[in-house]
């Protein structure tokens, strides 16, 4: 009984709203041919009228639609059969604020398929919204009441082995992806590669009332890192990093050269490690750094350096500190190494051995002792990162400690400038006279030019 109410009611609320209703829009001034007619304002509301009439006032309809011009004729697009089924009560929906005086069309024919769509939605809407809440009661079904649908089964002969499987039979579409991905490809090796060739240049004219001298200075510059991916070696720690930097300047006063070689360094480190905590290696590591050109004094023929003149080489036994932040713009490696073995080599009879703690009569010398590195790279913006690397050794009767820092400004993807300080001290290096800079040396350069890097990630 209640359920045929609430079909009577249903039908009541859809009578105005049926297939064949028409709606009418009269105003007292007439829309112009190609603008639609305008929104009439609260004052105006008395002179206009709405109209909803059902196949029983045809008559009226005729001779209302005499009086009316055709362009405001507007008929309202059936209601589809689906909703006339059993009303499912699933969610809430706000009502809608109804202006009566805004017409549902404008009158374009290219966006009448949108508007009639429009149309339909909203009167469904409204149509649902006053039967579901205004009589509750009469609401036939609960969308979470709704019992599941029946599962249907068949049989399945294996000819093998004569049995019969009962097996459901899958009715809807299966609940898997259309499209497969492709198979990431595991990293295990994690490489780096950093190239740059960065200049400076200055011209002084001869009348300059200053005076100075023109000069132009290159810095080139290789770097290659390999490590292994953690992600997939949590327990291991292996990293090698290889470098060359080679700058050269003019020699204006220079009667002998033509160019001075100022920095000249090919360097390789690596470490490997076993995990022993969270963030501590067992590890073993090693360092080899020598130059590969000659370098002279101005104006002379004398060398200061050439290849594996001088050479050294590092081993150690430690422990290793490895950390990473979670966004990887900041990595701080330390390597203490108690058990360490040092050799220097000099192979060139044109220097004197003895300023690298070398005997004269021979091209080598060894040492053990103790060494720590420390390495820190932080990537401070997106565009600017630093490199810094502090090392020492000790014999513990001699220090020999280095300190390399390297901050890049990242123009674009081809341009960059660069500034790179180097602070050495070794207490095995004679004194300097005539100089304030004795044991401590350092060195400085600021350039700007081109670069290129790639990253495996």
């Amino acid at each position: 009984m209640q359920l045929k109410k609430a079909l009577l009611l249903l039908a009541a609320a859809t009578c105005a709203f049926s297939s064949d209703a028409q709606f009418h829009y009269r105003s007292s001034a007439r829309a112009a041919d190609t603008v639609p007619a305008p929104v009439p304002s609260p004052d105006e509301a008395d002179a206009v009228d709405f109209v909803l009439f059902d196949e029983e006032d045809t008559a009226d309809a005729d001779s209302t639609a005499e009086e009316t011009p055709a362009d405001t004729l507007v008929s309202l697009t059936p209601l589809p059969s689906y909703f006339f089924l059993p009303a499912v009560y699933s969610h809430y929906d706000f009502p809608d604020s109804v202006d009566l005086a805004v017409p549902d069309f404008s009158g374009e024919a290219a966006m009448r398929w949108l508007e009639d769509a429009n149309s339909v939605a909203a009167r469904m809407k409204r149509i649902r919204h006053r039967f579901f809440f205004g009589h509750p009661e009469l609401t036939p079904y609960l969308a979470s009441e709704l019992p599941d649908a029946p599962k249907k089964y068949s049989a399945v002969v294996n000819p093998s082995d004569f049995s019969v499987d009962i097996v459901e039979t899958v009715t809807g579409p299966a609940d898997v992806p259309t499209v497969k991905a492709k198979e990431v490809e595991k990293r295990h090796w994690i490489r780096g590669f950093n190239v740059s060739l960065q200049f400076s240049q200055a011209y002084v004219s001869p009348n300059w009332y200053q005076g100075g001298k023109n000069n132009l200075n290159m810095l080139g510059q290789i770097y290659y890192n390999v490590k292994l991916n953690q992600e997939y070696h949590p327990n291991l720690l292996f990293e090698t990093t290889a470098q060359y930097k080679l700058g050269m300047n003019n020699a204006p006063d220079d009667e002998v050269h033509n160019y001075n070689v100022n920095e000249d360094i090919f360097q390789v480190n690596s470490t490997f490690g076993l995990k022993a905590a969270r963030r501590w290696y067992y590890s073993v590591s090693g360092q080899f750094k020598t130059q590969l050109l000659n370098s002279y004094k101005p104006n002379t023929d004398e060398l200061k350096s050439g290849f594996l003149s001088p050479g050294d080489l590092t081993l150690g036994v430690g422990m290793t500190y490895n950390y990473n932040n979670p966004k990887k713009t900041f990595t701080f490696d330390a390597n203490i190494s108690p058990i360490s073995y040092n050799l220097r080599i000099c192979t060139s009879d044109r220097l004197n051995h003895e300023s690298y703690d070398i005997r004269q009569d021979r091209t080598t010398a060894n040492k053990f002792g103790s060494n720590v590195e420390l390495k820190v790279y932080w990537k401070m913006s997106y565009n600017i990162y630093l490199r810094s690397r502090l090392y020492a050794f000790s014999d513990y009767n001699t220090v020999q400690t280095d300190w390399e820092n390297t901050i890049v400004f990242e123009i674009n993807k081809f341009l960059t400038t660069q500034l790179f300080c180097h602070a050495r001290y070794d207490s095995s290096t004679p004194r300097v006279e005539d100089s304030k800079w004795h044991k401590l040396q350092f060195k400085e350069i600021l350039s700007i030019g081109f670069a290129y890097k790639f990253n495996s990630l």
